[in-house]
């Protein structure tokens, strides 16, 4: 318990050192914030709190930026060549069938079907047609899967991070 304390009366002079906010947040721009809908972003208002109640946010890769996403959710994102590439849609449909467990571990999907418009996103990873990508809180990519993977896969593979290792309380410790 003193170690505890000790370490958290050392952090607060290094967060106060940090300095103010990034300019992005100042001008209007806000980073996700776990659990809001994108409408709901630009109304002002929060979405409901629950898992249950919650649905997966899906964007498209146009609106979504990957610093946004630092350290608030994990990306899962879905590269595809067309909408109708029948495994981007099959891998879609399995996300949206059962969203808790993604909820459950702050995943956020971003659909990028246009090669043409050369997203960040695009630029950034370089899929070929299609490609499943996991990547974790702290932006480093984790896995890529030319195939679609179900909700259990994608959660057994997240539940394998460090981070997340942490955030359930087993990361092994001495």
């Amino acid at each position: 318990m003193k170690l505890k304390r000790l370490i958290f009366l050392a952090a607060v002079p290094l967060l106060a050192a940090m300095g103010p906010r990034p300019e992005g947040e100042a001008d209007g721009h806000r980073p996700y914030v776990r659990g809001e809908v994108p409408a709901a972003r630009s109304e002002g208002t929060a979405a409901p709190a629950g898992p249950a109640e919650r649905e997966l946010t899906v964007l498209p890769a146009a609106e979504a930026d990957p610093a946004e996403f630092m350290w608030q959710a994990r990306p899962v994102v879905i590269f595809a060549d067309t909408a109708a590439d029948p495994a981007f849609v099959e891998q879609l449909t399995a996300l949206q069938r059962d969203p808790a467990p993604l909820l459950a571990r702050d995943v956020v999907v971003v659909t990028d079907t246009d090669p043409a418009a050369a997203s960040v996103w695009r630029r950034q990873l370089r899929p070929e047609g299609f490609s499943l990508v996991l990547m974790d809180k702290d932006g480093q990519v984790k896995q890529r899967k030319p195939v679609p993977w179900s909700v259990r896969e994608i959660t057994r593979a997240i539940d394998k991070f460090p981070l997340r290792l942490r955030e359930i309380g087993r990361a092994g410790l001495p």
